[in-house]
């Protein structure tokens, strides 16, 4: 196989390429994303795995120019977002929650935002939970409607009148609430 039908890229190349930092193509190496091969320290990625991260046709009769430069392929444009497509992102912060108060609710927003839903925009939910200041936060990103109805589930969850996030603690003999 001679060079003109077989080119090796480096990460730095790739990442120059793509306009991307060298982390993030390493990262796509080592999570599958971009094919390379390793050779002594360094991967390499063939015009062909490129290519395929691209989404770009392979010409096999293209090499470098005679000036040595690497040649720039034209990403493909980005999918314009649809029409009156709006996605929200919210952080909801819980003071003076315990840690099995947390716990429970995490599971309880998570599982949640797993269940059926007639959307193609699915929420994505991450909650975070900082024991020295008893606190927890929720991020969710995606579509105000289901945002919304997350909202109010978190909202009816932590009411007055709910017991979902009664303490177990033996100290209170497990009548305490978690939230202040």
């Amino acid at each position: 196989m001679g060079n003109d039908e077989r080119e090796l890229y480096s990460v730095g190349e790739v990442a120059e390429l793509l306009g991307l930092h060298v982390r993030t193509v390493r990262n796509y190496v080592r999570e599958g994303r971009l094919k390379a091969v390793r050779i002594g320290k360094q991967y390499r990625i063939s015009k062909e795995d490129f290519a395929a991260l691209t989404g770009r046709p392979v010409d096999g009769t293209a090499g470098h120019p005679a000036d040595g430069t690497v040649p720039v392929p034209v990403p493909a444009p980005a999918p314009a977002p649809a029409l009156g497509h709006v996605e929200v992102s919210s952080i909801v912060q819980i003071d003076a929650l315990g840690p099995d108060a947390a716990h429970r609710l995490s599971t309880f927003v998570t599982a949640s935002t797993q269940s059926a839903r007639d959307t193609v925009d699915p929420l994505r939910v991450q909650t975070v939970y900082d024991k020295e200041r008893t606190r927890m936060k929720i991020v969710i990103l995606g579509g105000a409607a289901a945002t919304a109805d997350l909202l109010h589930m978190i909202d009816g969850l932590l009411g007055p009148d709910n017991d979902l996030l009664a303490s177990t603690d033996t100290s209170t003999g497990g009548q305490g609430a978690d939230r202040a």
